[in-house]
């Protein structure tokens, strides 16, 4: 029984600081609860990340997924959600489940001197991807063409 308790003690205590997360700033820096807005509703999200490389873009519920392999990518239906600090799109491609999270963080591929805005982790099936992210009106810096 107090092995019971504590264990119950515990979850209490995780989920009132999952709660209390909600009231932190945004990314836009906004104090207080909200929904993630650095990325508008409308605007284009673009991804990319290395071993394995892969790439695409995501906006107007449609998504492109590139690899070496593929180099054209393949288009599938995406939602999008905006969370309490970043942005998510979910859909499925060839069966396999596709979840990215675009989060605010300064972000490096490791082989071009780019910088990104976006933090990129993808969930592709069963194997998750790490990678960076950008949109039109946030885009990297660096060089055009590393």
């Amino acid at each position: 029984m107090t092995l019971l308790r504590s264990s119950l003690a515990l979850i209490g205590m995780a989920l009132l600081a999952a709660c209390g997360s909600g009231n932190t700033d945004d990314a836009t820096g906004a104090p207080g609860e909200g929904t993630f807005t650095a990325i508008a509703e409308g605007e284009t999200v673009h991804f990319a990340g290395t071993e394995p490389f892969w790439s695409g873009s995501a906006g107007g519920g449609m998504a492109t997924y590139a690899t070496p392999e593929q180099p054209e990518g393949r288009e599938f239906a995406v939602e999008r959600f905006a969370g309490n600090n970043g942005l998510g799109i979910s859909g499925a491609i060839d069966g396999a489940g596709f979840d990215l999270t675009i989060t605010p963080g300064e972000c490096s591929d490791g082989m071009s001197d780019r910088s990104y805005p976006y933090t990129a982790t993808l969930l592709l099936g069963s194997e998750q991807r790490q990678g960076c992210a950008w949109t039109d009106s946030q885009p990297f810096s660096g060089p055009e063409m590393p």
